[in-house]
């Protein structure tokens, strides 16, 4: 039987035992906390603004652009709307003057 200090690995050739004192697999167990809690306060902020907060902002910034761009785009496309009814109205109008006069 093996004991609390042992992991064992299955593979194709059979198991590996690796003998971790409680001492090192506790430190093991410590250095990979320290790391997550590194990155977790990377990501969320520890103070100050973290990964998530500004990357939201961009976001926001993004729609409100998006917003903007999409008036200017509708405005755009309404003066382009007028132009063209405008300039075929006045093809329609000139053409029927033309043939009126023969």
């Amino acid at each position: 039987m093996k004991s609390m200090d042992e992991i064992g690995v299955g593979e194709a050739h059979g198991p590996v035992v690796v003998r971790l004192g409680v001492n090192e697999f506790q430190r093991q167990v410590l250095e990979k906390l320290g790391s997550l809690e590194a990155k977790v306060d990377m990501i969320v902020g520890n103070g100050q603004p973290g990964r998530m907060t500004l990357a939201e902002e961009r976001l926001m910034a993004l729609e409100k652009n998006d917003l903007r761009r999409t008036i200017y785009d509708r405005i755009v496309i309404a003066g382009i709307t007028f132009a063209v009814t405008f300039a075929v109205s006045a093809l329609i109008a000139w053409r029927s003057y033309l043939l009126g006069m023969k």
